[in-house]
């Protein structure tokens, strides 16, 4: 009744099997299942039954948004957050060697979380600013002192690893304006 899973075709055609637990979104799951046509997601209007695609996700996106964003928007941030969350659990490096050995493993990590090449993860789907600055090595430093911030005050509708990359990124945009960059 509350839990469902789905199996369906991604992009390059990796076969995604995921789980969800959650009662309200079964149900209306279920409803849609009644509807008929060969698509789970789909919506009704004057003229029929029509399937959802990403450009109508995409439309409504731009639309509520009020701005020129897409669902691939939401991907890059979900991957830079959880990019920067993986390597803040890096201990101190104190070589080149092994700093690229950490990044490598985490966009591995990021990669197979996105379904992506650990390629295209991170040239499309992880900020550039999050990689430097943990070779810089201010990533831990930042990371830790807001999502402490965070946990003790619960401000925002960001998580604590959402606020905390937030704050890496405008702090190094912030540094790159000052040095005229």
């Amino acid at each position: 009744k509350s839990e469902m899973r789905f199996k369906f075709r991604g992009k390059t055609g990796k076969v995604w099997r995921l789980a969800v637990s959650d009662r309200r979104i079964a149900r209306i799951v279920r409803d849609c299942q009644d509807l008929p046509g060969q698509h789970l997601f789909q919506y009704e209007d004057a003229d029929g039954l029509h399937a959802v695609t990403s450009e109508d996700v995409n439309a409504y996106i731009r639309e509520i948004a009020g701005d020129d964003i897409s669902a691939k928007d939401f991907r890059t941030w979900a991957g830079t957050v959880l990019a920067a969350v993986a390597l803040s659990e890096y201990e101190a490096v104190d070589s080149e060697a092994a700093a690229k050995r950490n990044v490598r493993r985490a966009i591995e990590t990021v990669a197979a979380r996105l379904g992506n090449t650990p390629t295209i993860c991170r040239k499309c789907y992880v900020h550039p600013e999050v990689l430097q600055c943990y070779f810089d090595g201010q990533l831990a430093q930042v990371m830790k002192s807001k999502i402490e911030k965070e946990l003790t005050q619960r401000l925002g509708q960001l998580s604590a690893a959402e606020a905390a990359t937030l704050a890496l990124l405008h702090r190094r945009l912030n540094a790159s304006l000052r040095a005229g960059c």
